[in-house]
Order: structure tokens, then C-alpha cells, then sequence
């Protein structure tokens, strides 16, 4: 509860793509059960991050709740169809996010812009 808005998010991205990597495991061992836990929690990370993206903070916010709507919907017919390229297309997209989030949040906030949940963007 003490984690500023950056280091949440961060939070956010590193449990997506754990949820991600633990779904992807469990379709290639068809673990059916196991891989719908996983990509329904990663579904609801997915709507949390769109949810709290202020799509007027910044030009490239459009763009990336586009991402999160395609991942979203993707996973979804991951799960649907049990498709575990689906997962990995998501872990291809997702990561290089979770990446540069990470990268951000160790910059000095005085001169990063506004995105997610009032953090860096």
C-alpha cells in the first residue's frame, strides 16, 4: 500500500507477464485450468492498465490503449481456443512495455510526463 504510482505500475506489468509466461507453460502441458487462472488474471491486469491510461496525457496514449485492447482481446481467444501462440504473441508485444516501464520509473519524475494512475508515461 506504501508503493508510489510508478512502482505499482511496474507491479502490474511484472505479474502480467508472469501470469503471461505461467499460462503459456501450462497450454503447452495442457493444464487447461492453470492456463485460465493465469490469462484471466492477465485479462484483469490488462483492463486495470487501460483502465488508468489518461489517454489526453501524452500523444502516444491512444496508441498504447490500442495495445492493451488487442492484448486483451487476445488473450481472451487464448483462453477461448486454448491457443498458446496467442499467449506468446502477448508475451512478444507485453514485454518490451514491461521493459520501458521499468526504465522509466527509475528516471527522476521532474521530467517525465503524466500517463498511467498520474505516473511516468
Amino acid at each position: 500500500m506504501s508503493a508510489s504510482p510508478a512502482r505499482l505500475l511496474v507491479m502490474l506489468y511484472d505479474r502480467l507477464l508472469l501470469d503471461l509466461a505461467r499460462a503459456q507453460t501450462a497450454q503447452q502441458s495442457e493444464s487447461w485450468e492453470v492456463a485460465r487462472e493465469n490469462l484471466l488474471h492477465a485479462q484483469d491486469i490488462i483492463g486495470e492498465l487501460a483502465g488508468s491510461l489518461n489517454v489526453d496525457a501524452w500523444d502516444g496514449a491512444q496508441n498504447l490503449l490500442g495495445i492493451y485492447n488487442y492484448t486483451g482481446t487476445a488473450l481472451m481467444n487464448a483462453n477461448i481456443y486454448r491457443n498458446v501462440e496467442l499467449t506468446r504473441e502477448c508475451i512478444t508485444i507485453l514485454e518490451p512495455l514491461r521493459q520501458s516501464w521499468h526504465d522509466a520509473a527509475a528516471q527522476p519524475l521532474a521530467s517525465a510526463p503524466i500517463g498511467h494512475l498520474g505516473t511516468l508515461a
